[in-house]
């Protein structure tokens, strides 16, 4: 079998707990599209981005979401939720199956430094077979910007890429492109579900192996039924997108060394010389009130230290 069928819920969401606004959706959707494998849930779409609600895995919010795959007979990626594990925290995306076992556990391994604070790198890339499908990888929102993440999972056999986001900021637009790169690139479909509401700006968008955008979403509520199919990745990676280039036998063919993963980026004088990083500061706040004072005005110009105490009255 090579059709699969995924449904990305694009949810409008908040900042507290949404398990039954989502256990509703997902019941909702599996009445109306009977014919869905899997359901996949934006990134910490559960209880929002503060790290107070992390919790261990397993856990009670994980176990709720198991017992919901197997109620509805899915695959279920649920968005991640921060979990605590060994004193640290980290944005993690449990992948659950029909049966309702946790069959593999995804963390973050570039979480939105530096702003994405308290939340701890993850170290491991997984992919998961689904059976006589084909073999699926997850990456979480900002990981997508770095290639190198979805190159790996296409060179662990990864044929569907699932990437959960969070994103309500400007740069959405610029992750459309980057997920339309990132399909190409690995000749892989590629899920980018993002959150709407208060959380999230929507556009979730879809993209095939050859790069085609299946759907791009709009700002709001919406749900995204997707047939796939994996013979389709199979003959773009054989033939060539578009029957050009075979992007993946030319990346297994090449002899080049790339010294970035051979020396480290701590080898490299540009990237040392790029400074801390930190959130950017104002350019001119200092600046203008600094040359204020020199000229006399501002609050400060008239602002001076205290006088010593005499003991006089």
């Amino acid at each position: 079998m090579s059709h699969f069928s995924i449904a990305g819920l694009q949810l409008e969401l908040s900042e507290q707990d949404n398990f039954y606004v989502i256990q509703k959706e997902i019941e909702k959707v599996k009445k109306t599209f009977p014919w869905v494998d899997m359901i996949v849930l934006s990134e910490l779409s559960t209880f929002g981005t503060s790290t107070a609600h992390a919790q261990p895995m397993p856990g009670e919010a994980e176990q709720l979401y198991c017992d919901l795959a197997q109620k509805n007979n899915i695959w279920l990626i649920p968005g991640s939720l921060f979990e605590r594990r060994d004193g640290k925290v980290y944005n993690t995306a449990p992948v659950i199956n029909p049966q309702g076992e946790v069959v593999k556990r995804y963390r973050k391994m570039f979480p939105f430094y530096p702003y994405e604070k308290g939340v701890e790198a993850g170290e491991e890339f997984i992919v998961f077979d689904v059976p006589n499908v084909g073999r699926f990888g997850v990456s979480i929102c900002y990981d997508q910007w770095f290639p190198e993440t979805s190159r790996t999972l296409a060179w662990m056999g990864a044929e569907v890429i699932i990437c959960p986001t969070l994103t309500g900021t400007i740069d959405r637009d610029l992750e459309l492109s980057i997920a339309r790169t990132n399909a190409i690139v690995s000749q892989a479909y590629f899920f980018n579900i993002n959150v709407a509401g208060r959380m999230g700006n929507g556009k979730s968008i879809v993209v095939g192996p050859d790069g085609k955008v299946i759907h791009q979403a709009g700002e709001n509520f919406e749900v995204i039924p997707i047939e796939i199919d994996i013979e389709h990745v199979r003959r773009v990676r054989e033939r060539g997108v578009l029957g050009l280039g075979q992007t993946l036998k030319s990346f297994r063919d090449s002899k080049v060394i790339f010294p970035p993963y051979v020396e480290g980026c701590e080898a490299s004088a540009a990237l040392q010389a790029l400074g801390g990083l930190k959130k950017p500061e104002s350019d001119h706040a200092n600046t203008e009130c600094e040359e204020e004072i020199r000229e006399g005005k501002g609050p400060e110009a008239n602002w001076t230290s205290p006088q010593p105490e005499t003991g006089t009255t």
